[in-house]
């Protein structure tokens, strides 16, 4: 994975002064950013197939095996049936098509598992040889409630969608499910630097500390935003740019009967979302300049400042192209949108994760 490949390199810059305990501690939790990722690669999958809901329960223990028998899919399957999303969008469903989504959000549920238990044991073990040291303490109780937080909130998203007329998860629950796990990747990620990454590397510029802070909270508004768009299934209500539906300012944004016009009207969400796009794109191209003109910049800075404009490039392309293959979605089929759609969320991580690591190295201390 790139950023297992980006963190190695960072490695590669270090001090040798750093202990082989903290190297160790290190790659622990860069490997955990990288399951994040699958992770939350897993979670567009499941939006995507429409499978989120397959699963009606939340058993911690007897989840992990799928069923294992013709009657123990029945029973799964009545209970499917018993769920909104079936009586008033997939009444037609036969036990195949059930086994289908059924798959994604087992694997889902499965790689969370999976993430838990990575934590887990190696925790354990860097406990009794005393990998620890006492500024560690902190990171990791903060690391372990975020991790413990999104898994509840990932199952208080899927409630949304299991009970009276609703036949997906409220969007809403989806783009907090999803920013809390950028939050904590990114946490994770610059825990992992402090220990890969020595304080010479690293500089004091606050002009540039201040950009990179402001983009990355614009970067967490977009990436609401993106979730408001796959939770609305909002990108075919314009499939046009770079115009929306022809209006450069479309009518009606701001008002709506029934629902919040900022969190609800597709309209206002795809003009919201290109905005910040754009916003995005200014602000990154100004930081990477501002980056070129360190001097003397650390090995480490002078490697991966391009890293944010790079991705933020290949973002809005992405993105593009992510609204225009939307005309041609065909309902229960996997295509290019969703194809399109899924580099697209991936792209954003790396971003997003590129904006973290500037962030810490241009938030050098003075001695």
């Amino acid at each position: 994975m790139f950023w297992t490949y980006l963190c190695a390199k960072i490695y590669a810059l270090s001090v040798s002064s750093l202990s082989a305990k903290n190297k160790a501690v290190a790659y622990w939790l860069i490997i955990g950013v990288v399951m994040i990722i699958i992770q939350t690669l897993l979670g567009g999958l499941t939006r995507l197939t429409g499978s989120g809901l397959s699963i009606t329960e939340w058993n911690v223990v007897t989840g992990v095996l799928p069923p294992l028998n013709a009657q123990d899919w029945a029973a799964e399957f009545a209970k499917y049936k018993a769920s909104p999303q079936f009586q008033y969008l997939n009444a037609d469903f036969t036990l195949s098509d059930f086994k289908y989504i059924f798959f994604w959000e087992w694997f889902h549920r499965l790689w969370a598992r999976l993430i838990g238990f990575v934590f887990a044991i190696p925790f354990l073990y860097f406990i009794v040889r005393k990998y620890f040291n006492k500024e560690m303490v902190m990171p990791l109780i903060v690391l372990f409630l975020l991790g413990a937080l999104q898994g509840m909130v990932g199952w208080i998203m899927v409630a949304s969608g299991l009970t009276g007329d609703a036949i997906y998860v409220k969007p809403t629950r989806l783009a907090i499910h999803f920013v809390l796990a950028m939050l904590l990747a990114c946490y994770v990620l610059w825990f992992a630097l402090q220990l890969l990454v020595s304080d010479t590397q690293t500089i004091v510029h606050r002009g540039l500390q201040r950009i990179y802070l402001v983009l990355f909270f614009v970067l967490l508004l977009q990436l609401i935003y993106g979730a408001f768009m796959a939770g609305h299934r909002a990108a075919p209500a314009a499939s046009t740019w770079p115009s929306i539906n022809g209006y450069w300012w479309p009518e009606n944004m701001g008002t709506s009967q029934n629902d919040h016009p900022l969190l609800e009207n597709k309209i206002t969400i795809h003009f919201i979302h290109r905005g910040l796009a754009y916003l995005l794109f200014v602000l990154t191209l100004i930081a990477t300049w501002l980056a070129y003109t360190v001097k003397p910049a650390s090995r480490a800075i002078s490697r991966w400042r391009w890293q944010p404009a790079f991705w933020v490039s290949v973002q809005v392309l992405l993105g593009i192209l992510t609204v225009l293959s939307s005309k041609k979605i065909v309902v229960n089929q996997w295509g290019l949108f969703q194809t399109l759609a899924q580099l697209h969320q991936l792209v954003a991580m790396f971003f997003l994760l590129s904006v973290t690591v500037q962030l810490y190295l241009f938030r050098g201390r003075k001695s």
